[in-house]
């Protein structure tokens, strides 16, 4: 275990409160997955140099490196266990790797044949699941007491993204397919449905804390859909448009459009963020359908977002996001991790219009 960051750093000098916060000794590369602790203010970095870092924040947001980890290729997700303690991650060595906060000690819990895109961990009634998604076009699901998978799912093509609010796990890949599991019959496919955007599909979410089960999905042309799994809740399924620039006053067919990176739903209030390439940052409530707040956070794209565990921090990463590809990858693109300080009238739920 390598630590990094010996003095506790804050922003400089004092900032206002409104400020956000930038966390010293970010990664030298593109930050690909943000991930708080559900017992602490613990926040685990993936990025494209390869290694997974975990920051621990506190109470005034100052900050602080505790540890760093390796794969031997780009770590692509970052995930924590139940308790915690661990911090899983896959990347693009095709491995999964788990690292042990209490003794420092990382362990390979998982292979594929391809890159690892996502991890997720799963609170059964029986236990703690792994869920490896792979540009292999399958999900592995581990119990990391054995070495082998207890159980390997075929998908139709690249996991891209993946999400889990047990019992739902959604995956979506390219060509726009997303599938639907029941984690009560993890192996086969509850729903499987083509992405309602028109376009690849960049991330999906699963709502929090809904009466009705569902998820939301954000493409590479600026738009988002919020999707319900029952039929009956079908009236409530929409999608809309974020994360485009007009060009020229009142020309909407002309509009600058940016890829949607992530969608982070707040664990109490159910309210979610989005961020995208063009440097903003939004935050929605879906049942009023409105937005609650938009803040240009960056000159660069925001590649990744996550809400503490008590929705009270807002991380995110100012980092190139791939959205353009390696050509766009140009030097001097900033990797900036920055903590937003949530307020109630950002994030909590508006009385829906009569």
């Amino acid at each position: 275990m390598s630590f990094f960051g010996t003095a506790t750093a804050s922003a400089t000098p004092a900032a206002p409160a409104e400020k956000d916060i930038e966390v010293p000794e970010p990664p030298a590369d593109s930050i690909s997955s943000l991930s708080f602790s559900s017992a602490a203010d613990y926040l685990a970095v993936g990025s494209w140099d390869n290694n997974v870092r975990l920051y621990e924040v506190g109470a005034g947001g100052q900050t602080q490196g505790k540890a760093m980890y390796g794969h031997q290729g780009p770590v692509l997700s970052v995930c924590w266990n139940k308790d915690g303690n661990k911090v899983i991650s896959g990347g693009a060595d095709n491995a999964a790797r788990m690292f042990d906060i209490t003794n420092g000690q990382t362990t390979q819990v998982a292979q594929h044949d391809a890159p690892v895109k996502v991890v997720k961990w799963i609170e059964t009634p029986q236990g703690g699941i792994l869920a490896t998604g792979s540009w292999d076009k399958t999900i592995k699901y581990w119990d990391l007491r054995t070495a082998n998978p207890i159980a390997t799912v075929q998908i139709p093509e690249r996991c891209y993204s993946m999400d889990v609010q047990y019992p739902l796990l959604v995956v979506g890949t390219a060509e726009r397919h997303i599938q639907i599991f029941n984690l009560t019959n993890p192996n086969t496919p509850y729903k499987t449905i083509t992405s309602p955007l028109k376009w690849q599909t960049r991330v999906v979410s699963c709502f929090t804390n809904s009466a009705n089960s569902g998820f939301a999905v954000g493409s590479i042309e600026g738009r988002v859909a919020i999707q319900y799994i029952e039929e009956k809740d079908g009236s409530n399924n929409f999608s809309f448009k974020c994360h485009r620039r007009d060009q020229t006053p009142n020309a909407k067919d002309q509009s600058l459009v940016y890829a949607v990176n992530d969608i982070s739903f707040h664990p109490v209030h159910g309210t979610f963020s989005t961020c995208g390439a063009d440097g903003t940052i939004h935050f929605w409530d879906k049942d009023a359908r409105t937005r609650l707040k938009t803040f240009e956070a960056a000159a660069g794209p925001i590649s990744a977002t996550t809400f503490n565990r008590n929705g009270t921090i807002f991380a995110y990463a100012i980092s190139y996001d791939w959205s353009k590809g390696h050509s766009g990858m140009t030097p001097g693109h900033p990797n900036k991790l920055m903590l937003h300080a949530c307020k109630d009238d950002e994030v909590k739920r508006r009385p829906k219009k009569l």
